[in-house]
């Protein structure tokens, strides 16, 4: 029990540093990515290549003067950026980041903990991560930081029912909702979840791009509109939580992406692998991080591609687009697997 009470809590604090690297040079590799993509150079002075700047983005952060503004709720006001910082950490717990590790004479998976609703809890802390947004731009007592928390709960609210729907379609097929276990069926069945729900992937692909408000669908921080939108009256670390929360959230929605529909830690052809044991959960972790990196590009190359959406096309995609499309990819779901005796 103490080795396994000490592994745990080694797991957790290695997650929570990767979690805040990870979130740390995405800034780095966004700026580079927009660099290259508009024939720039991009950070080349903080050490080599500028591989340090966002160290020396994190230092400036500390060291700004910190404002809370005179007429806003100082306690919500504080509360906002700790709370999608906090939500934004939480929700890296049930996923499987790799193998069993063999500790002595037992093994230990690579995850925190892997609960039988697995796929709830994610959605349950991405819920509440929204309010972290909402009472900051409340809490500011500026109408442009509640307008930008009013568009991010109405985009979260609109976004979160089809992908609901689209997991409720993925559950169908796997019939569970542990994380652990549907990569374990990924592993064993031959195929990865993305050949029997494309159509559910793709909604769901959308809908993370909106529930981390990434451009196109960065509405609720919308500078040509609303300023900044609702960290506009944030300065020094209160900024930096809300910024670094977007980036986690990001770096969490593509290991989740990649642990519903892309196999999660198993290896193309793993049973033709001439590794075992700790060696072969080593190269597992670094194939599936080598997918998380995939999608944070593609999350970064999408918002120097597509231009911002304008909000009643928001609404409509979301509304009329997406949920009729995971309602009918549930209905074809259902039809398909009662025609090959699945139900």
């Amino acid at each position: 029990m103490l080795t396994f009470i000490i592994y745990k809590s080694i797991l957790v604090l290695i997650v929570f540093l990767i979690s805040l690297g990870v979130a740390a040079y995405a800034t780095y590799g966004e700026r580079k990515v927009a660099a290259f993509m508009q024939d720039r150079i991009g950070p080349d002075r903080a050490g080599p290549f500028g591989i340090f700047q966002p160290l020396a983005d994190g230092l400036k952060m500390f060291m700004k003067e910190e404002i809370i503004p005179t007429v806003s709720n100082k306690f919500l006001f504080i509360l906002g950026p700790s709370l999608a910082m906090l939500t934004a950490l939480m929700a890296g717990v049930v996923v499987p980041w790799g193998g069993k590790l063999a500790i002595g004479d037992h093994f230990y998976p690579l995850q925190i903990t892997d609960i039988n609703i697995g796929i709830l809890y994610v959605f349950g802390v991405v819920s509440f991560g929204v309010y972290g947004i909402m009472i900051g731009g409340w809490a500011s007592n500026n109408k442009y930081s509640l307008l930008g928390a009013l568009r991010a709960s109405s985009q979260m609210i609109s976004y979160e029912i089809a992908m609901g729907l689209a997991i409720v379609a993925l559950v169908m097929k796997t019939g569970t909702l542990s994380l652990g276990e549907m990569v374990a069926q990924q592993g064993t069945g031959g195929w990865w979840n993305i050949v029997y729900q494309p159509l559910g992937f793709l909604i769901f692909l959308i809908c993370a791009f909106a529930e981390t408000n990434r451009a196109p669908f960065d509405l609720p921080e919308c500078e040509t509109e609303l300023v900044g939108g609702y960290h506009t009256e944030y300065s020094s670390m209160k900024l930096g939580f809300y910024l670094f929360a977007e980036y986690i959230n990001i770096f969490i929605s593509s290991a989740v992406i990649s642990t519903l529909y892309f196999g999660g830690f198993n290896l193309p052809f793993q049973s033709h692998i001439p590794l075992d044991g700790n060696w072969l959960v080593i190269a597992q972790t670094a194939f599936f991080f080598g997918k998380v990196i995939f999608f944070i590009f593609f999350f970064m190359w999408v918002r120097w591609t597509i231009p911002r959406f304008r909000y009643d096309q928001l609404m409509n995609l979301g509304w009329k687009i997406l949920i009729p499309l995971a309602i009918f990819n549930i209905l074809a779901t259902g039809v398909l697997m009662y025609a090959l005796g699945k139900v």
